[in-house]
């Protein structure tokens, strides 16, 4: 066994002894003068080495642990991730569910268990998480940074963008609200945070980049939700409904899917963005929906040239507007001693949409969006082509029934 220098001390014992060396752990070997003088208390006999050894321990010279560090270091990014962890990890909620599915060769009803996250948004009690964390729960109990455990009602809903607002009776101590930051200028490299209860443990933090940007994401109403933040956070069930935060701790999304063929993160999670957040949330907190500006365009069909339109609302702000869409031809032909009424669609007459606001649309969800980015009352332009001519009409927007 090769014996290690460091870390040890020479003793000599006395010359009427045999002379051979022996190694006490705990000091380190010195050099020079000092280490003659440090020799000299410890030119002892047999025995009393185990009583100097002793001594030596009691005054610290012999270290029975390794000393204790003082403080520890860290490197700025590792401050960052702890600043933004402790500002935010008590504005994080987790979210259990109770719900009744049907299943077996019967469709009988079984209990069924789920959990998310949730944002705090106020002391009022108000808690932002998905949609689909809560869709058809029929207990919601939210569980608070400090342990406590509160029954949550539903204040609104928006299945178009897999948004919810909960509310919670808890004294206003416990409630620890996260704020808003933007997300139009968001930056694909920059760092990212998810708070969140994956798997049940609560409020753990994972961090990453901002992969993408505009990013689309189809819900279960068929209808497409914009300006989607892509991240390589580790984001995993029970994730859903947590906030994705800035490097200052500012809420820019709200984690809501992951792309995995197995459940788990494999890289590619999503967020709604703050600014949809922002438009979305004081709706469902007055009204407990969202109410939504209507251009009065009841159908289209898509076409190479554009979105032909099928049907307007009677009476609605397209029709006013002058919008055309297809025209219904009733005729009547006599068939022997009877009269019969036909009725074919003329779509020559028919305006194509081709932009709204100035800005491209070649879907019917192009058009939605772009819709609904404005306000009712609000005025936009809606360019069609019309026996080939462009013609740029104004809308005024109505509200959504």
């Amino acid at each position: 066994m090769t014996r290690q220098r460091v870390g040890y001390m020479k003793v000599r014992p006395n010359s009427g002894e045999e002379r051979s060396r022996r190694l006490v752990p705990g000091v380190v070997r010195r050099s020079g003068a000092a280490s003659r003088a440090s020799r000299k208390p410890m030119i002892v006999a047999g025995g009393c080495l185990v009583a100097i050894c002793a001594v030596a321990a009691s005054v610290g010279l012999l270290a029975a642990e390794p000393p204790r560090v003082a403080g520890r270091s860290f490197t700025p990014e590792e401050e960052t991730n702890i600043t933004v962890y402790e500002a935010g990890n008590r504005g994080v909620v987790n979210i259990n569910t109770k719900a009744t599915v049907a299943a077996g060769f019967f469709m009988m009803e079984v209990p069924s268990e789920g959990a998310g996250s949730g944002i705090v948004l106020d002391r009022e009690g108000h808690v932002l998480t998905n949609f689909h964390v809560i869709e058809g729960a029929r207990e919601i109990q939210v569980v608070l940074h400090d342990g406590s455990a509160h029954e949550a009602r539903v204040v609104g809903v928006d299945p178009a963008t897999d948004t919810a607002v909960l509310r919670v009776d808890a004294a206003g101590k416990a409630l620890e609200p996260l704020d808003f930051g933007t997300s139009h200028d968001l930056r694909v490299g920059q760092r990212v945070f998810a708070i969140g209860n994956p798997f049940g443990l609560e409020r753990t933090l994972t961090t990453g980049i901002i992969s993408s940007l505009n990013r689309s994401l189809p819900t279960k109403t068929g209808r497409t939700i914009k300006s989607i933040i892509q991240t390589d956070a580790a984001i995993n069930p029970g994730n859903s409904g947590g906030p994705l935060l800035d490097s200052t701790g500012k809420i820019i999304g709200m984690t809501t899917a992951i792309a995995s063929r197995t459940g788990q993160s494999s890289g590619i999670g999503f967020a709604i963005p703050a600014g949809t957040l922002l438009r979305i949330v004081p709706q469902l907190i007055r009204q407990g929906r969202v109410i939504r500006p209507d251009a009065g365009i009841a159908r289209v069909y898509q076409s190479e040239a554009g979105l032909m339109v099928a049907a307007v609302v009677p009476d609605g702000p397209a029709d006013q507007a002058g919008i055309h869409g297809f025209r219904v031809i009733r005729e009547r032909r006599r068939q022997g001693p009877f009269v019969a009424e036909f009725e074919r669609i003329d779509r020559s007459g028919a305006d194509v949409i081709v932009a709204v606001a100035g800005e491209p649309v070649r879907t019917a969800d192009d058009f939605l969006s772009a819709v609904e980015s404005k306000n009712p009352g609000d005025r936009i332009l809606i360019t069609v082509l019309r026996e080939g001519h462009r013609l740029d009409i104004p809308v005024l927007l109505g509200r959504e029934n």
